[in-house]
């Protein structure tokens, strides 16, 4: 028993979490709002659970969320960020950045415009 627990734990820590980039975005106008994270899954619940809460740090899209509801808003994967062939590398941040930024000018160029 104790050997199965020490395994689970070492798979734990060594499971990657898939991140990139998501998208919040108002399905009644051209608005949107990008983020990038080291955790795609538990960054789109934490936005959908603050937007619920009423708690979500940009104002202007929570306010438009009260507004219309729910369900005038998609929340979806843009992009996700592959893991580099070298396992010694641990911060992605800078990757993310720059993923979020060419996404930013892909959408400007579609017409949408960024929540503030």
């Amino acid at each position: 028993m104790k050997d199965r627990k020490k395994e689970l734990r070492e798979q734990y820590k060594n499971m990657k979490t898939e991140m990139g980039v998501f998208i919040i975005r108002s399905t009644s106008g051209s608005k949107c709002l990008l983020t990038a994270t080291p955790n795609l899954k538990g960054g789109m619940n934490r936005a959908r659970f603050q937007l619920s809460a009423g708690s979500h740090p940009c104002k202007e899209l929570q306010k438009e969320w009260l507004q219309l509801g729910a369900s005038h808003f998609v929340i979806e994967t843009l992009e996700v960020l592959e893991y580099d062939k070298d396992e010694s590398k641990t911060d992605y941040s800078e990757d993310l950045d720059l993923l979020k930024m060419i996404w930013e000018d892909k959408l400007i160029k579609q017409g949408k415009e960024f929540y503030q």
